[in-house]
């Protein structure tokens, strides 16, 4: 297991393993995957013959699940047989920079036809997820993500533990991807891309087995730009023990909200019935899934680790703070920004360039250094969604400290990796720079970050 400071010197030290196709490697120390991307088509819709054509990670989506134990190397063989260039990005892992995945970044594009190779160590267990973050707005729209699973070194496979793994599209009668609109400028300045069809494990409304007893749900948010919110049937309640894969103080909620990337993990009494999982969002019951009973029992759960967040909150009296003020959009006060050196009326920001946001009267780019740090600084984004739209606001290779205001009752403070701001909404993230590299900052609604809400967190 990898403490922090054994973490820092493996990134300062460790080398990159070159394998050949069909190589395989594994032992207690290393697990290894190949993933292949490309088009297929998968039924989506209620009927077999509803096949929609999509861009997936080893012909399914959700892609395959990636299960490794804490302390072990990861090791992922990702060949790209799209017509596009295209990367993976290993949402709330905190990462080698240089395997995060954002091209132009962090590495180059892989492009058609190429392979290249994903090695790192997982310093935390928890649910996180993997997704394509080149034209992320088109490419997770079409299909390209999967769950990353990281267990507890002294956890088992067992029939308690169950993925929810939602995503809303956006296809057209016969259920096919609606292209026409893709990079709608609409969409860009406004909520991002919402879609009119749900599904939960790349399936429309699915039977999902439970175990009699207590069970727990790892849930993922993988859509564009929809917030979803869930609710379980007949059960009255149940217990969030993790967000964003980070464990937090267990907390009794009826229904949960998640933003654009956000993750759950929760304990619900599963009684036996037969009862739907409601998506609802809008105020309204949608049945989701269908949950019926397995053959099996489960134990009681007895939490351990899992409830232990992976690190305090630090002091924030010394806290370097990085202020960040998020600007733009349909209805917005922003009446002009900098991009490419100079000062641009929004009209000819949108029309000529396709942006619309601004951090900092800034249009978002790799090139914007919204703060540099050095390794080991205590710092605070404060951040003030100045806008009319909400925006699941993302950091990579860290997770960060926030007094939450997404749950019922009094504010929380937990452990995230993604945010959701409220219009008007200011908030302080408070972290820990211990992590080497350029890292992204960027709003998880794709639509936004593509057109300008994003920036650079610089650690040396």
């Amino acid at each position: 297991m990898l403490n922090r400071r054994k973490f820092l010197k493996y990134i300062s030290t460790a080398p990159l393993l070159s394998l050949t196709p069909g190589t395989s490697l594994g032992s207690d120390k290393t697990i290894t995957y190949k993933i292949l991307a490309k088009e297929g088509k998968r039924q989506l819709g209620p009927q077999k013959s509803n096949l929609s054509s999509l861009w997936l990670y080893n012909g399914i989506t959700p892609g395959p699940i990636i299960r490794a134990k804490k302390g072990q190397e990861l090791i992922v063989e990702f060949t790209n047989n799209l017509t596009q260039p295209t990367t993976i990005h290993w949402h709330g892992i905190r990462n080698l920079n240089k395997m995060d995945g954002v091209p132009g970044l962090t590495q180059s594009a892989v492009e058609p036809g190429e392979t290249f190779i994903y090695r790192f160590p997982t310093r935390d267990a928890g649910t996180f997820w993997y997704h394509a973050h080149n034209k992320a707005w088109e490419q997770v729209a079409r299909g390209l993500y999967g769950p990353l699973i990281i267990e507890e070194l002294d956890s088992s496979k067992n029939a308690r533990d169950r993925l929810i793994v939602a995503d809303d599209w956006r296809l057209t009668p016969d259920y096919q991807i609606e292209e026409n609109t893709l990079g709608s400028l609409r969409d860009w300045s406004h909520q991002g891309r919402i879609g009119n069809w749900l599904t939960i494990n790349g399936e429309s409304k699915p039977e999902i087995s439970l175990p009699v007893g207590s069970v727990k749900l790892r849930l993922i948010n993988t859509a564009n730009a929809r917030t979803l919110a869930f609710e379980f049937g007949n059960a009255n309640k149940f217990e969030v023990i993790a967000l964003d894969g980070a464990p937090c103080t267990p907390f009794i909620l009826k229904s949960i909200k998640l933003g654009p990337a956000q993750r759950a993990d929760i304990l619900l009494n599963y009684s036996g019935d037969e009862y739907f999982l409601y998506e609802v969002a809008t105020g309204k019951r949608h049945e989701a899934a269908k949950f019926v009973p397995s053959r099996l029992t489960a134990e009681p759960y007895k939490l351990g680790k899992e409830t232990i967040p992976w690190y305090p909150a630090p002091s924030a009296e010394s806290a370097k703070i990085i202020n960040i003020h998020m600007q733009g959009g349909a209805m917005g006060n922003l009446s002009s920004a900098y991009y490419l050196g100079r000062e641009i009326p929004l009209r000819e920001l949108a029309q000529k360039h396709s942006k619309v946001w601004a951090l900092n009267k800034k249009v978002g780019g790799y090139n914007q250094i919204l703060a540099a740090l050095s390794l080991g600084d205590v710092a605070i984004l404060r951040v003030w969604n100045d806008t009319r739209w909400k925006h699941s606001m993302h950091l990579h290779g860290h997770h960060f400290w926030v007094n939450s205001k997404e749950f019922s009752g009094p504010d929380r403070k937990v452990l995230r990796d993604t945010y959701l701001m409220l219009p008007n909404e200011k908030a302080d993230f408070l972290f820990v720079a211990d992590n080497p590299g350029q890292w992204l900052f960027h709003c998880h609604m794709l639509e936004h970050h593509a057109s300008g809400m994003g920036g650079v967190i610089k650690i040396m």
